[in-house]
C-alpha cells in the first residue's frame, strides 16, 4: 500500500546542467565585494573563524581614514556562514546566489578585489 502512493507523486531530482536549482532567498553563496565602498574597518577579518580575510591597508593621513589597497578570499576554504557580511559596517559585503564554485585548480578559487567585484 505504501508503494502505491507514491505512484502519484511527482519525481524529485532535477536534470542539473540542464536545469536549475529554485534558490530560497535566504540561500548563502558566493560573496559580493564593492570595493569602492569599503572603510577598511576589518570587522569581516575579526569575525571570520578560520581567517580567510586577507586585507592590505594604508592610513591616509590627510583624510584620517584608511584606504584598502588589497583584499583576497580564499573560497576553498570558506564555509558560507555569513558573519562577514552581517558585521559589515560599510555593508560592502553581500551574499549572491552563485552556488557553481567547483572547480580542478583550487588556486581559482582565491578572489580578490577584481575578480569579486
Amino acid at each position: 500500500m505504501i508503494t502505491l502512493s507514491y505512484i502519484n507523486r511527482l519525481p524529485v531530482t532535477i536534470q542539473y546542467p540542464y536545469e536549475k536549482l529554485i534558490i530560497s532567498e535566504h540561500f548563502r553563496g558566493r560573496i559580493h565585494f564593492e570595493f569602492d565602498k569599503c572603510i577598511a574597518g576589518e570587522v569581516c577579518a575579526r569575525v571570520c573563524h578560520i581567517d580567510i580575510f586577507v586585507d592590505d591597508w594604508r592610513l591616509e593621513t590627510d583624510i584620517r581614514k584608511k584606504r584598502l589597497l588589497n583584499y583576497n578570499i580564499d573560497f576553498g576554504i570558506y564555509i558560507f556562514y555569513g558573519n562577514c557580511v552581517e558585521y559589515c559596517s560599510a555593508n560592502c559585503l553581500s551574499m549572491t546566489k552563485k552556488y557553481e564554485l567547483s572547480t580542478y585548480d583550487r588556486h581559482e578559487l582565491n578572489y580578490n578585489q577584481i575578480s569579486l567585484g
